[in-house]
This record gives C-alpha cells, sequence and structure tokens, in this order.
C-alpha cells in the first residue's frame, strides 16, 4: 500500500525533526509502505532548498516516488479546490495531493489534516 507524506513531514525531516524519522521509518520497515509523495509537495522542497542543501535533500527524496499529475488529477483537484477552498483553506497543493490519493488509493500522512476534509481521502496525523 502506498503512503503519500505530505510536504511538511518532508520540510520537518530535513530540519531534524526526531519525529519525521521515526514515522517514516515505521510506515516503511514495520508497515510495509511504499513510500509516495505528490509532484506538488516535491516541488514545495525541491524549489525553496539552499545551494548547499541540495546533494542531502535530493538524496533523502530518492527515498520516494512521486506521483504524477495528469488530466483526471488537476480536474479532480479542481473540484476539490472549489469545494473546500472556501471552509477549510485548501490550497492548490492540497488539492492536487487529495485528488492523487483519491485515484491511485494509500493514506496520506500530514502535519494538516484540517486541509483534507474529503471523506473519500485517508488521512492519517503524522505526530
Amino acid at each position: 500500500m502506498r503512503a503519500y507524506i505530505d510536504s511538511d513531514i518532508l520540510i520537518w525531516h530535513l530540519r531534524g525533526e526526531p519525529k519525521s524519522l521515526k514515522l517514516l521509518k515505521k510506515l516503511r520497515e514495520k508497515e510495509k509502505y511504499e513510500l509516495w509523495t505528490g509532484a506538488l509537495q516535491r516541488a514545495e522542497v525541491v524549489f525553496f532548498m539552499r545551494p548547499e542543501e541540495e546533494r542531502d535533500t535530493l538524496l533523502f527524496l530518492s527515498q520516494f516516488k512521486t506521483a504524477s499529475v495528469d488530466q483526471t488529477i488537476v480536474d479532480s483537484a479542481g473540484s476539490l479546490y472549489r469545494k473546500w477552498h472556501p471552509t477549510h483553506g485548501i490550497d492548490i497543493n492540497d488539492a492536487l495531493l487529495a485528488a492523487t490519493v483519491i485515484k491511485t488509493g494509500g493514506r496520506l500522512y500530514t502535519l494538516n489534516k484540517k486541509h483534507y476534509p474529503m471523506s473519500d481521502v485517508v488521512v492519517e496525523q503524522g505526530w
């Protein structure tokens, strides 16, 4: 099964948060999940890394498969965004990740469960 990791958990790991490492190890080793992230979540990390962080960041991200964004996901994400942005403040990245999880299955791990109020997305609090 897939475990989709939101950018907040990825970023906290890169900042040295031990809870992130503990979660990722548990998911991969104990629960035997495939570790995935969304294309926009990967972009959030890669776009804002500093030049001196590039090697370590890309090495870390190599442990994750990155889900592609296609027309179906974009169209679905647009519907999710229009429905949930006014009441829950989800952003485009959240909507695209939720649509990805809906299309491909798996669980979504985040520190911001309020950004994923969709009933057809299984969301777990990272810590």
